[in-house]
Order: structure tokens, then C-alpha cells, then sequence
């Protein structure tokens, strides 16, 4: 059986405790090793004159038996008569606690171990606290070497007392604390003669009374997208089902842009029939009814909004670089496929590593080599993931440097940044009774040699012949300018659309009639814009054929652009997504570009007009 029907149950404690004696006699106990096992170690032992012990079993790396360290996550597997597991032995040396935590991530639960006679040493609360770091409560404490204290109750309570304590203070409630002895067995499968004061469950029966989690198949779906292929005419969407499943003809939500779309087909090379579903787990191709635009790191959900985006991320990490983590600092986050660079604006409750105690200052501003704390990171990209307690597939997340992984640990919220705009001393209603109209944006969208720069030139003459207070935002003109730091990638451009709208924003909010011309060629990033605008925000679509706009090139872009001289190009080497409900349609195919800005011209007379019943449009005024 793989590992994905296993249970997964992660083994951790402070060095020298007892772990890996513990799971290489569970192995043993349940049948799991391969026959002559046994003695083919013990005559290994004999050979190189040291003691039999169990825990070579897993200390598979020569410099492991050499040390007497554990230096690498070991993964094994091994069945009760309830189900099958699959255990993995995490180091405690306090340098290896990066394997720890890399191996301890993919488990349910846990299993701590503590020496009887130490009680709660460093890392074993250390290694507690990373648990919960991690997301795992379910954990059952096996209070191992109870042998080398004579089987002495009284200690064993005092053990059970400390530790149940402070496992409790970080919010985990142990669901067993048993005494055990790992080398000879006593209180693995069943308990002993030599305990009779405890009455509690094994260790076996503390794993098997653990709760699996929900299948991943029963989760609400979760495809992170890993790229995108083209088939023909086709775009192929590829990525792994995370949770959930998806079946041919299901609508599904593209986030970010929170865009619909139905799955026309699961599509797969050499099948000899179609394959209508797939399940968690599962890697697909998949081919939808529309031609969108998408890239690596967005999200298939869905149609029901349920997973978070946001600009802002609090994590509860782990950090593992050697160089201190500093506010301002920047980083590469990463959650399921997607990557985003971003800012570190706040560490707190950070984790003091020699007391364990928690700092709920006013927060340390440094996080330090192997340190915990509470990270807040702001993203220009919008983030996409589940908090931890929601979905554990998207809510584990792990930052990077330079390519080199140096934190890692779970999300526990995604929003947006809310920000209080000052008040003015002069209301939209005054602007307008002032003006004689209303403050809007339109924003014209569509290829290049559409129309737009010239419908926009030619409404501007119109509005301010008749007095009107109007502007125009090109997104030509801005690059030479305010975004004359970002190219054509679709981050770059989705950035571009970003600042246009929110110079048209303040514009608008001054009164003035702002003519946004971008081609702006994600709906995405128009529901952006139009989401920081807000009501003043009018999608106008100058529609005009690919071919029309081909054969009109004013620019000679086309014809650059197909002879590889500009990557990135709308309409040639980059899709544009049509608007699917624009306020208004100028086909420019069949209407004069005069008929056009006419047409436009209309309808910022009825939508800009000042809002007053009493109030007759008059010839001066929208």
C-alpha cells in the first residue's frame, strides 16, 4: 500500500530519547520487518563488535551509526488490525531541525517521545511547538526508558504532569501519555505485568484511536495551476487536484479574476476512452469552453467562491536562514504552484528559543536562526490559499532566498489591504454642482488598432468644446512616465492597469471625466480596476476583428510583432480576454470611428449627469 492510503504519523523528541529504538521495535511488535531482519542486524552488530539496537533498523546512513544520530527523515510503513500507517522518524538534533520540520509537514499526527528520566527537555518542547506550528494536535506522548527508572509511578506522574502541562499551554491536548519501554517492548502492543498502575491505552491503540482527516476527495476542489500548453487551437490548463474532484462539464471558478468556466474535457495522450473525472491526487489536462487567459499559480476552485486571496499574508513560520529575518526585508512566497515576491511588514509573537517563552511585545522586528514567530507579508500580486485551519493543502507555505529555502510554516490569514482615505473638504455632490456633471472613468479596452487612442482624442475635443472637465490616460503615454519601469509580462501589465486606475480613481473623485485607454487584455485585471474605482467605473469595449486590426496596424506592431521583434504581443503572441459584459460595444468594424465617439459621447451624457431631480440637462452640461 503507497503512502497516500497510509496514515501518516510523524515521531519526534529530544535527541537521545528514544525515537528511532521506538520504531524500529514497533516494527518489530507488528510484523513489519522482512524475515531474517533480525538477525541479519544482530549479526551486523557482532561484526562491527557494538551493541544490538534497534534503532539501526533505520539508520540507514553509515554516518548515522558511526554518530549515533539521526540525521534524515525515514519513512516506514506498518499495519494494526485497524488500518495501515506509515511512520516517519524525524531527527531532534537541534541541527537538523529543518529535516524535522520538511518531514513532520506531510503527517496527521504525531507521536512524542520523552525520556522518563529527563522529563521535558529542550527540544522536546521545542519539537512540541513545531507541531503545533505545523497544524498536528493529535499527538500521543510515549514516555520511553520507563524501564531505567524501575517502572516508578511516582515519576511517571511527575513526566505526565510537565509535560501534559506545557503541551496543553501551546494548545495541545494530548490524547495519551503512556509509559513504555522502546528496547524491551513493554507498552508497544499491549501493557505490561510491570505497570499495573496504568491503565490507559498502548501505544498501538493510542495510534489507532486517532481521527484521519477528511479524504482529500471530500474537500471542497483545489487545482493549483502548473502551466499552460497549447493543443491545436486548444489551450490545454495542466495541474495536480490537490482536494476535491472534477468532472467534465462542471463549472469552474479561474482565480485570480474570479472568472467562470465550464471543463469541456479532461484531455490525455493515447487513451482509449475519454476520461470524464479525476480525483485528488490526480495530475490532469484539462480544456475548458472559453479562451482565457491563465498562467502558472492561479487556482481552479469551484464555482462557489470559497478559497482566500488577498494582498496581505500572516504566517506563523519557522525560520531556517542563518542571516536574521528584518522587517522591510524581501522574500519569495510560495503556496502551491504560486510564487510571490514580497515584504516583510511585521514580525511578531515571536518565540524566545532558549525560555520558550512567548514575546507579545509590541513585536521584535528580527526573527533570528531556527526562530518562530508570526510574519506578516504584503504582496503586489494577489496571494491565493486556504488558511491552515480551512484547507491544509493550500495553507502550508515556505519562503525562499535567492532560490535557497529558509522558512517554512502554516497560513492563518489572507486579506486585503483596507485603507482609510482622508476626508475632503469638498464632496463628490458640490464637485458636480460646480461642474455640471459628474466624475467617472471610462475605460476603453480592445487590440491595438481597435480605435481606442482615437475615440479617446476625439471624445476629449467633444467634452471640452461643451465645457466639460475631461482628461485622458493613455496607456502609450503613461509608459513613458509613471510606468515607464515595467514591461509586457502579465504581471507587468496587470501592475500597469493597477496604477492607471488608481490615478483615474483621484481624478475621477475630483471630478473629472477620465478616458482610460489600455488594451488591458485580462479580465482579471480589469475586475481590478474596476474593483479600485468602484461605480464611476464604465467597461467600454472597442470591438474591433484581429484581421481589421491587422490590416489598420497605424503602428507597424503587428507586423514586428509576428516577425519576433515583440514578444508578449496582444492579439499575436499573447491572448486578449473580450469583455463578456461591457457597458457599452463599439464595433469600429462597422461604425466610423465619428459614429463611435458619438455613440460614446451618448452614453457619458446619460451615465454622467449630476444626479438631481431638479436638475434639467442643459446644452452646456452632461
Amino acid at each position: 500500500m503507497s503512502q497516500h492510503t497510509a496514515f501518516p504519523i510523524v515521531i519526534v523528541g529530544h535527541v537521545d530519547h528514544g525515537k528511532s529504538t521506538l520504531v524500529g521495535r514497533l516494527m518489530h511488535e507488528t510484523g513489519a520487518l522482512a524475515e531474517g531482519a533480525v538477525e541479519a542486524l544482530q549479526a551486523s552488530s557482532d561484526k562491527r563488535g557494538s551493541v544490538f539496537e534497534w534503532s539501526h533498523l533505520l539508520d540507514a546512513l553509515q554516518i548515522e551509526r558511526d554518530q549515533g544520530i539521526t540525521l534524515d527523515t525515514t519513512q516506514v510503513w506498518f499495519a494494526s488490525e485497524a488500518r495501515r500507517y506509515v511512520i516517519i522518524d524525524a531527527p531532534g538534533h537541534k541541527e537538523f531541525l529543518k529535516n524535522m520540520v520538511t518531514g513532520a509537514a506531510a503527517a496527521d499526527a504525531a507521536i512524542l517521545v520523552v525520556d522518563a528520566r529527563a522529563g521535558l527537555a529542550e527540544q522536546t518542547r521545542r519539537h512540541a511547538y513545531l507541531l503545533r506550528l505545523l497544524g498536528i494536535t493529535q499527538v500521543a506522548v510515549a514516555v520511553n526508558k520507563i524501564d531505567l527508572i524501575d517502572y516508578d509511578e511516582t515519576r511517571f506522574g511527575a513526566v505526565v504532569e510537565e509535560v501534559g502541562g506545557y503541551l496543553r499551554s501551546i494548545g495541545i491536548n494530548p490524547t495519551a501519555l503512556i509509559p513504555i519501554s522502546a528496547r524491551h517492548g513493554d507498552g508497544i502492543i499491549a501493557n505490561g505485568p510491570k505497570t499495573p498502575w496504568y491503565h490507559g491505552p498502548s501505544l498501538l491503540q493510542a495510534l489507532d484511536a486517532f481521527t484521519a482527516r477528511p479524504s482529500l476527495a471530500a474537500q471542497p476542489l483545489r487545482l493549483p495551476v502548473q502551466d499552460l500548453y497549447r493543443r491545436g487551437e486548444r489551450r490545454i490548463v495542466v495541474g495536480r487536484i490537490e482536494t476535491g474532484r472534477l468532472r467534465v462539464g462542471d463549472t469552474i471558478r479561474l482565480t485570480p479574476g474570479n472568472r467562470t468556466v465550464k471543463v469541456a474535457a479532461l484531455e490525455g495522450w493515447n487513451l482509449s476512452v475519454p476520461k470524464l473525472s479525476a480525483i485528488a491526487g490526480e495530475s490532469v489536462a484539462l480544456a475548458v469552453d472559453e479562451d482565457v487567459f491563465v498562467e502558472r499559480g492561479a487556482l481552479i476552485t469551484e464555482a462557489a467562491p470559497s478559497s482566500r486571496q488577498g494582498h496581505l499574508i500572516t504566517l506563523r513560520i519557522f525560520w531556517l536562514d542563518r542571516t536574521p529575518l528584518n522587517e522591510g526585508d524581501r522574500v519569495t512566497l510560495r503556496i502551491g504552484t504560486g510564487s510571490h515576491e514580497a515584504t516583510v511588514r511585521r514580525i511578531d509573537e515571536a518565540l524566545d528559543l532558549d525560555s520558550l517563552a512567548l514575546d507579545q511585545s509590541e513585536g521584535p522586528g528580527q526573527l533570528e536562526s531556527g526562530g518562530i514567530a508570526r510574519v506578516t507579508l504584503h504582496s503586489r500580486r494577489p496571494i491565493l490559499g486556504d488558511r491552515f485551519a480551512d484547507n491544509p493543502r493550500l495553507g502550508r507555505a515556505v519562503l525562499a532566498r535567492d532560490y535557497r529555502l529558509v522558512g517554512g510554516g502554516i497560513v492563518e490569514e489572507l486579506t486585503e489591504v483596507v485603507l482609510s482615505a482622508p476626508e475632503t473638504s469638498v464632496t463628490p455632490e458640490e464637485r458636480a454642482a460646480l461642474n455640471g456633471h459628474r466624475g467617472g472613468v471610462l475605460w476603453l479596452t480592445g487590440l491595438s488598432g481597435s480605435g481606442k487612442s482615437t475615440i479617446a482624442q476625439r471624445l476629449l475635443r467633444k467634452l471640452t468644446d461643451q465645457g466639460r472637465l475631461a482628461t485622458v490616460l493613455d496607456g502609450d503615454t503613461l509608459r513613458l512616465g509613471l510606468s515607464r519601469d515595467l514591461g509586457f509580462t502579465a504581471e507587468d501589465r496587470a501592475e500597469q492597469v493597477r496604477r492607471t486606475a488608481e490615478v483615474a480613481k483621484l481624478m475621477a473623485n475630483s471630478g473629472l471625466i477620465v478616458i482610460a485607454s489600455l488594451i488591458s487584455p485580462r479580465q482579471a485585471d480589469r475586475d481590478l480596476a474596476e474593483t479600485i474605482i468602484g461605480d464611476d467605473f464604465h467597461e467600454i469595449f472597442v470591438d474591433a476583428p484581429l484581421e481589421t486590426c491587422i490590416t489598420r496596424d497605424p503602428k507597424g506592431l503587428y507586423k514586428r510583432a509576428k516577425a519576433g521583434e515583440i514578444p508578449n504581443f496582444t492579439g499575436v503572441s499573447a491572448p486578449y480576454e473580450a469583455p463578456q459584459d461591457p457597458a457599452l460595444r463599439l464595433d469600429t468594424a462597422k461604425l466610423s470611428l465619428e459614429d463611435a465617439t458619438d455613440a460614446l459621447l451618448t452614453y457619458a451624457e446619460a451615465q454622467l449627469a449630476r444626479r438631481n431631480e431638479n436638475y434639467v440637462l442643459g446644452p452646456a452640461y452632461i
